[in-house]
């Protein structure tokens, strides 16, 4: 049974009029995940932003594919792209550490010194110990190590953390995406609340992972969701990924991220989108909403 959030609170105006679309229109923000995880992933969300209908996509800086990855973007820089903040590994396997020294931010690191795995325990141990400060020192050193490289992202978004695992992780995140010129990725409560009352367009409707869409059936289930998508600004967050055996052996999602892979560059999707009048929009729109409304630096 798949599982989309339904937490959103209704504003008076939709975010989509806030971007300049009227009432009635249908605007969707199809973002890649999890860019930088591997070269299969790498070559997937490319090719899905240019051949298929994603819009933009997310950079994961602690990643060993990551440097391949930033050359892509260098090599595109029409490529709508934010940086997918890391705190979490997806598993043992993954030897993910973090860009700040480690003798810097010791509450950021599980037991073996990298960063803590994506389990219940772990996620709950980081969000636990975590001090702030830390987490401000890793979240620069992962923005400055893209904006270093010549990059230049539109948005903050999190690894496997809803909204940063926490309010105050949220809170610092919203800083400084105003410091830096950039817009975040915001889908629960209480942030869609402090996002609205600041002006700031966020998503109007349920926010869906491709995680929680069962395998089995996926093309349909997408083809349903774009036939039912309701007035207003809503996102995907999906994973494509080239399935192959280096990728079924890195990550156990291969079969969602392959399936991902297949919907968003089939003629269906593209001939779905026309069908139903909808409008897919990049994160570079909504940070250029967030400077106007105040919310980053307007010189950038």
């Amino acid at each position: 049974m798949d599982r989309l959030s339904t937490d959103v609170t209704a504003p008076s105006l939709k975010s989509s009029e806030l971007l300049g679309h009227p009432p009635d229109a249908r605007v969707l923000i199809v973002n890649c995940d999890d860019f930088g995880m591997h070269e299969g992933i790498n070559t997937a969300v490319i090719d899905s932003v240019e051949r298929g209908i994603a819009s933009s996509c997310s950079l994961m800086v602690v990643c060993p594919a990551a440097p391949q990855a930033m050359q892509l973007l260098r090599d595109r820089p029409e490529v709508a792209f934010g940086i997918h903040l890391t705190l979490v590994r997806d598993s043992p396997r993954d030897r993910w550490e973090p860009l700040s020294a480690k003798n810097t931010v010791p509450s950021l690191l599980d037991d073996t010194g990298q960063l803590h795995t994506f389990t219940p325990v772990g996620r709950a141990e980081l969000l636990a110990r975590a001090r702030l400060p830390e987490v401000e020192m890793e979240f620069r050193s992962q923005i400055n190590a893209v904006v270093d490289a010549g990059l230049t992202p539109t948005h903050l978004d999190f690894h496997c953390l809803a909204d940063g695992g926490r309010e105050d992780i949220l809170e610092l995140t919203m800083t400084l995406a105003a410091e830096y010129g950039l817009a975040t990725r915001v889908w629960l409560e209480p942030g869609l609340r402090k996002a609205r009352l600041r002006g700031l367009p966020v998503v109007d409707n349920g926010f869906l992972d491709s995680f929680a869409l069962d395998i089995d059936g996926k093309t349909a289930r997408y083809a349903q969701l774009l036939h039912a998508l309701p007035a207003g600004l809503t996102e995907w967050a999906v994973h494509p990924g080239a399935s192959s055996e280096q990728s079924r052996m890195i990550n156990d999602g291969w079969r969602v991220r392959s399936t991902d892979y297949e919907f968003l560059i089939s003629q269906q999707a593209k001939e779905l989108l026309d069908q139903e009048g909808i409008v897919v929009i990049d994160y570079d729109t909504i940070r250029l909403a967030w400077v106007r409304a105040g919310a980053a630096p307007t010189d950038q």
